[in-house]
């Protein structure tokens, strides 16, 4: 379990979370420094990973649209692409295969309609 206390300063109003992680190793193998790395490390991976890739090269966070069907509908386009690129265009890197398909859009579908 870790607790977060986080005071806005606008506010000044101090809330605390709770959230569980699950590990197949015990609590005593590790300290609580050391779990609080490897949890810390794990979600600055996942960050790195994913998020930079969807919104550095995909532009998610820039979507306008509030309409969740949609939200979840792109997410889901971007996150087979993002698994079936590898296997198409080994050679490419991120950036360069998102400008083509902003220059072709039906290029990217056309992968998806592979599989």
């Amino acid at each position: 379990m870790v607790r977060s206390h986080i005071t806005r300063p606008k506010t000044a109003i101090t809330t605390t979370e709770t959230r569980a992680y699950l590990s197949s190793q015990l609590p005593d193998e590790r300290t609580p420094a050391q779990w609080h790395g490897l949890i810390r490390g794990h979600w600055a991976g996942v960050e790195i990973r994913n998020h930079w890739r969807r919104d550095a090269c995909w532009g998610e966070d820039r979507s306008r649209t509030r309409r969740p069907n949609a939200l979840a509908n792109l997410a889901l386009l971007r996150s087979a692409l993002l698994v079936l690129l590898p296997e198409h265009y080994p050679d490419r890197s991120l950036p360069v295969l998102a400008e083509m398909f902003a220059a072709s859009p039906a290029a990217g579908l056309r992968i998806l309609r592979a599989k």
